[in-house]
């Protein structure tokens, strides 16, 4: 049996522009696009010290000095932008682009349902070709699984849980002390768009997000979330991200069991964050 974790890339890449230079990009963006050898011809932010840093750490040709100068020269380029900066800022920067342009958001898709409409309605009156980065659905053992999946070789699907019991370090992120939902909006996303990508949308969502006694200065760093699909499959997600203990039991799994078999995957990214552990596939 063949199993691909691969995703075909384009034939003619297009150049990319940046918007936000925090750690999301230096972490995760940046390695990425040199790994698959797209061209990020141009970058900003706001901290102009901290976007010259890092286009000189990364060999990127150009930093501008202003938003209105990267859309300027990025557009010219014909560039695929990146907006990196967190939610509130999504769509004043969306407003500024020329129509018809390519665009990746970071996560979430604003701060509230008002903010996710605004923005689907402005991507939309300028025919922007946009989508948000929920990577983990094309992380290599996610597509591994999906393919497992969709050849039937798991059976009927009737159980799929994500679980982390971690230490996160919620410092790398300032500007998550100052947001009033931050567990679900800014990590446990991904999770709940992972498992529409195997189930499709729930019929209900119940959740509960909470508070750590250590980490009372952030909204939430717990949250429990039951998603419904019938009365045969079960779907949850299980977040800790206090858990300071003994690193060896700490946990980042996704598992789905049907009929006819399982998977587990160990996420190592979240594992000893941002050095990270080993990535496990099992399949039985």
């Amino acid at each position: 049996m063949s199993v691909s974790t691969k995703h075909p890339l384009p034939v003619h890449p297009k150049a990319i522009a940046i918007i936000g230079a925090g750690g999301i990009v230096t972490d995760s963006h940046l390695p990425a696009y040199r790994k698959a050898g797209f061209k990020v011809f141009a970058l900003y932010d706001r901290d102009k010290s901290k976007a010259q840093s890092v286009a000189r750490q990364w060999q990127i040709p150009r930093c501008c000095d202003t938003l209105e100068d990267l859309i300027a020269q990025g557009a010219a380029e014909g560039c695929v932008f990146d907006i990196a900066v967190p939610a509130s800022e999504i769509l004043a920067i969306l407003q500024k682009l020329p129509e018809r342009v390519g665009v990746l958001i970071q996560k979430p898709m604003g701060e509230s349902l008002a903010q996710a409409k605004a923005i689907l309605d402005c991507c939309r009156q300028k025919k922007l070709i946009a989508g948000i980065n929920f990577q983990l659905r094309r992380a290599p053992f996610m597509m591994a699984a999906k393919q497992l999946v969709m050849e039937g070789q798991l059976g009927d699907i009737h159980d799929v849980e994500m679980r982390v019991i971690c230490q996160t370090p919620w410092n790398l992120w300032q500007f998550l002390f100052e947001k009033e939902r931050m567990e679900v909006n800014y990590h446990s996303i991904h999770y709940i768009d992972l498992i529409r990508y195997f189930l499709g949308d729930p019929q209900a969502v119940y959740c509960k997000t909470m508070k750590h006694p250590k980490m009372l200065e952030l909204a939430q760093t717990r949250s429990s979330i039951i998603m419904d699909y019938d009365d045969i499959v079960r779907a949850n997600i299980h977040t800790n991200h206090g858990h300071d203990y003994a690193p060896d039991k700490q946990e980042c799994f996704f598992k789905i069991e049907g009929t006819r078999g399982a998977i587990k995957i160990q996420i190592g990214v979240i594992l000893n964050y941002p050095q990270g552990s080993v990535d496990k596939f099992e399949y039985e």
